[in-house]
């Protein structure tokens, strides 16, 4: 699968198994908007019907989320994951079209299995 050349970087730090270790460490200090978002280019980029260029954005996001230096280091207190969820927020917007209901669906079983009841306002992209 050929990214985006912009986007090639982050492709060696996207692992299956890391992206679901962080997301698991980072939970509490993202809120379940962040981890909606997370989830939503996860179960995306499983979909066969998203394009190689598409998936390469996923990876990118998914990529920078993972590092573990960034922009913004997450451990700062309020803006430690800004970056990150920019990066996310972004790569949604891009592959957009590719975000099907199912996609959704199972990101919001996702959010409700670790956050419980949540916000509707949290699970719109």
């Amino acid at each position: 699968m050929k990214a985006p050349k912009n986007l090639e970087k982050y492709i060696p730090n996207y692992d299956a198994e890391q992206f679901w270790k962080k997301l698991r460490r980072s939970i509490k200090r993202l809120g379940a908007k962040a981890v909606y978002y997370a989830l939503v280019l996860y179960y995306a980029m499983q979909s066969p019907q998203v394009s190689a260029r598409e998936k390469g954005i996923i990876l990118g996001a998914l990529g920078y989320f993972l590092l573990p230096i960034d922009l913004l280091p997450d451990f700062l207190p309020a803006i430690g994951y800004t970056d990150d969820i920019a990066a996310l927020a972004f790569a949604i917007y891009k592959v957009w079209h590719c975000i099907t209901p199912e996609v959704r669906a199972q990101a919001e079983s996702k959010v409700y299995d670790w956050f419980g009841d949540v916000d509707q306002s949290d699970l719109i992209l």
